[in-house]
């Protein structure tokens, strides 16, 4: 990973916080667990992948059709975070094949 990709990546990011910025104070705070939910437990991939974009589109199309976030996503946040990570290989899985020695029969294809 070059310099270059570094700053890329920076810009990206900061790019992604102002969308989330410019959400309702509630989405806002909801997105905020969710975010701390995923980089405990989420998926292996998360710094690379659509995951946490993609939630700001979910919220910005709630918004624009004028739904609180819970009536997007529930009264269960951890749920709908598990759901949206289920098929994903997670840090969780990674910690508990490192104590049992054996990957998770979920894990095997």
């Amino acid at each position: 990973m070059g310099i270059q990709d570094i700053i890329q990546g920076k810009k990206q990011w900061r790019a992604h916080l102002a969308r989330v910025q410019a959400l309702p104070p509630d989405y806002q705070i909801v997105y905020k667990e969710m975010q701390r939910y995923f980089f405990k437990v989420g998926p292996v991939d998360l710094p690379d992948g659509p995951l946490l974009s993609g939630i700001v589109d979910f919220f910005e199309e709630g918004v624009a059709a004028g739904r609180g976030v819970l009536e997007l996503i529930g009264n269960d946040v951890a749920a709908f975070c598990d759901d949206l990570i289920k098929d994903s290989r997670t840090n969780a899985d990674i910690y508990q094949e490192s104590i049992s020695g054996e990957p998770r029969p979920s894990q095997i294809r």
